[in-house]
């Protein structure tokens, strides 16, 4: 009976040292497989896993490549004067390239943007010059009908369930036309605005940090709003939302994400800051004028795709945006430096776009 107890105790004691043992053996099973398969992959495996874990490197090699060669390659690029002109060229688009980002990461799209900057725009200067209104009530109300027209969309897309391709496509010609309506299809000089509206005029302003290189107040701003929504994306649960329900809306459902309220608060959030736009681009031009922003919507798509944000939602960085946009200023810039003809700065961009997606569509594909 003594024999028996003592081997019972035996057992007990050695039961926790042998299920470490086990456990230790079945870790080192674990970390044996994937050093295994981490070597059977090749360095195109290791690449796309690479790119996948982060995806500002790429856009950030192509940005930092096209200013080596175009610097190298044109003397007259790499000058402070040069750089403050490319950063003011995409002030309107980086802006613009932020709405435009939440929108797709989503998994939609938005090719009305450029109208409502344009609507709300028209509408600031119309009642602070036309109509006589306090300037910053004038203000404040053309940034709301930017929010009021991204809440239409909104809606169209989360109440009649329109796809947002056909939704935008529809309110980018409504929009534009209630701008050339509202506006009587009349520009207001830059001396009339800064009489009666100076502050419309306020992010044209010139801050010189060093000297030859100058940035415009609206430059900082936007800085600044993608200081703001890198944070919001990163650091909020309303980001985490909006990445879940880009990436697998039916699961987001599953587990209480009202995700039909994450889009209609993406589209609201993309008309404040196409309204925030109108302000700025009256600021950039130095007037008001009912003349539709050339190519804001297709560059805005443009600088959110280059940047890595994927078109299937779910995907990106808003950080990465920034840097497509300024992609897009760096290639624009240098191939006028150099002399192309307009065409051609088209077919860079449009080439730009392809290489963008299909290295999208490579990476998506990891592990799978």
């Amino acid at each position: 009976m003594v024999s028996d107890e003592k081997t019972t105790d035996d057992r007990a004691e050695r039961r926790p040292t042998d299920q470490l043992a086990a456990a230790e053996g079945i870790a080192g099973s674990a970390v044996g497989d994937v050093a295994s398969f981490e070597q059977s992959q090749s360095p195109l495996d290791r690449l796309q896993r690479f790119l996948h874990s982060r995806p500002l490197v790429s856009p950030s090699v192509v940005l930092l490549l096209a200013f080596l060669f175009f610097s190298i390659a044109g003397d007259r690029f790499f000058t402070a004067t040069n750089t403050s002109t490319i950063l003011a060229q995409v002030m309107i688009i980086g802006t613009l390239g932020i709405a435009q980002t939440l929108v797709i990461l989503t998994g939609g799209i938005d090719l009305s943007v450029g109208a409502i900057t344009l609507f709300a725009s028209v509408v600031m200067g119309k009642l602070a010059v036309g109509w006589g209104w306090n300037p910053w009530l004038a203000l404040l109300f053309g940034i709301g009908i930017g929010l009021a027209c991204g809440a239409a969309n909104g809606l169209l897309v989360t109440r009649l369930k329109l796809p947002p391709f056909i939704a935008t496509l529809g309110t980018l010609s409504v929009f534009g036309a209630l701008a050339q309506w509202f506006s009587e299809n009349q520009t207001l000089r830059s001396t009339d605005v800064q009489e009666q509206a100076s502050n419309l005029l306020w992010f044209g302003r010139v801050w010189e940090p060093l000297s030859g290189f100058r940035v415009t107040y609206g430059v900082v701003f936007m800085l600044l709003l993608y200081a703001f929504f890198t944070f919001a994306l990163s650091r909020t649960t309303w980001g985490e939302h909006v990445y879940a329900t880009g990436d697998e809306p039916e699961t987001a459902r599953l587990v209480g994400i009202n995700t039909s309220r994450v889009l209609l608060s993406v589209y609201v959030v993309a008309g404040l800051l196409a309204g925030l736009a109108g302000w700025l681009w009256i600021g950039r031009i130095g007037a008001v004028s009912p003349i539709p922003i050339v190519n804001a919507n297709l560059e805005s798509i443009t600088a959110v795709v280059i940047g890595g944000t994927s078109l299937f939602g779910g995907r990106g960085l808003v950080l990465g945006t920034l840097i497509g946009a300024l992609i897009v200023g760096v290639f624009d810039s240098g191939l006028s430096v150099l002399g192309f003809e307009p065409l051609w700065r088209v077919f860079a961009i449009g080439v730009l776009v392809l290489v963008a997606v299909a290295l999208d569509q490579w990476i998506r594909r990891v592990g799978k």
